[in-house]
């Protein structure tokens, strides 16, 4: 540490005489003893989950470095008065740190401390995969495996890079799955070629009541594709398909039927995955034996089950009559076609009479059917929005 190494260059600068003085007539300096200091966490089981803060007895701190064994380094500042220095982020469970200190009169000090494991630890997916391409409509979306009490807290340590200072915020919901969700949503749709990273410093962040110490970092990065956008007119029974503002196809729809749970949704979702052919089983959805078959091309739009996908079975309504049990369906040669060109994170709106109206918020992605002050209002911080 350079504390270390200018307490050294002091005591050789000024043990070399023995005699009355220096040369040039000033007063020798003596060596000075080390520095009192003391540390809020002690010992070998520290609980973790809280800042460190160093505090100096006599004198102003000059410089604190608190590092973990891999020789990380927690940031921390010195107070205005200079008498303590505390750090930025909490000591992260499990954990052993060394403490340096160096006063303005290059006194110094050190010690060191370990934290327990954390009783209970909190976890986060993600639905972003480092190096994804995804369309304009994608959130960040984070979903926690156990309670987060503390938002506000977690929320901070939340920060949303792009490349182009895109306007967004946080918001908070519960997931359809039932678990406390966090999504970061820009005021509109992506730019085309934005680049965004995820940083998400949570570890040794307590998450409240029930929900336990994250015990490490998380972050991700990805990219922003083209400009599609689709859009499904229940009135029409048409899809109509548009890249960078230029209309592209127009594709003749069978979606669900009006009228009780057979319908679609309706409103503003996002392709959320592609996942090809897949089984689908109505009675995973709540629609008895309706149906049962594999099913090409499927794009996931709901958690509960909405999806765009072909439907060579109903082909006779196609352009025609809303059959469905609740997705978009289209032929064959449509479909591969529009699975092939699509991207995760295309925004897909469904417009019309006859929908049951729009999915609940965590249905999905389902904030961009809220406006950016209502969306805004669901951040745990004070203000919301900021430049990523």
């Amino acid at each position: 540490m350079a504390g270390t190494a200018l307490l050294a260059a002091a005591l050789t600068a000024c043990s070399g005489g023995s005699g009355s003085g220096a040369a040039d007539g000033k007063a020798e300096l003596k060596p000075k003893s080390d520095m009192a200091v003391s540390v809020n966490l002690t010992g070998d089981q520290v609980k973790a989950g809280e800042p460190v803060t160093v505090t100096v007895a006599e004198g102003k701190l000059a410089q604190v470095k608190v590092t973990d064994a891999k020789g990380a380094e927690l940031p921390g500042k010195i107070a205005d008065d200079g008498k303590t220095w505390t750090s930025e982020r909490n000591a992260a469970p499990g954990a052993e740190y060394k403490v340096e200190a160096q006063n303005t009169e290059s006194q110094s000090a050190t010690t060191q401390f370990k934290t327990s494991p954390a009783d209970k630890v909190n976890k986060v997916s993600i639905n972003l995969p480092k190096g994804s391409t995804v369309g304009v409509a994608m959130p960040v979306s984070l979903v926690f495996d156990n309670p987060v009490t503390n938002k506000a807290e977690v929320e901070k340590q939340l920060k949303v890079t792009t490349s182009n200072n895109t306007e967004g915020s946080w918001g908070w919901m519960k997931d359809y799955s039932g678990n406390d969700r966090v999504d970061w949503r820009p005021k509109e749709y992506w730019k085309s070629g934005t680049d965004v990273k995820v940083d998400m410093n949570l570890n040794g962040v307590d998450s409240g009541k029930g929900g336990g110490l994250f015990a490490r970092d998380y972050n991700t990065e990805f990219k922003i594709g083209k400009d599609r956008r689709i859009e499904v007119s229940l009135d029409a029974k048409k899809m109509s398909v548009t890249e960078d503002g230029q209309a592209l196809k127009t594709i003749p729809v069978s979606a669900g039927t009006p009228g009780g749970k057979k319908a679609s949704w309706s409103g503003k979702m996002v392709i959320m995955t592609k996942e090809g052919t897949i089984r689908m089983d109505s009675q995973t959805v709540g629609l008895d034996d309706a149906y049962d078959k594999m099913v090409d091309y499927s794009m996931r739009l709901t958690w509960s089950g909405m999806y765009a996908h072909a439907a060579p079975w109903n082909a006779g309504s196609f352009g025609r009559a809303n059959t469905s049990s609740g997705c978009v369906g289209m032929s064959d040669g449509d479909a591969k076609d529009f699975f092939a060109q699509s991207q995760i994170g295309d925004p897909f709106e469904v417009v019309g009479g006859g929908s049951k109206g729009n999915a609940e918020l965590g249905n999905g992605y389902g904030e961009w059917n809220l406006s950016w002050d209502d969306w805004k209002a669901k951040s745990a911080l004070t203000g919301g929005a900021q430049s990523g």
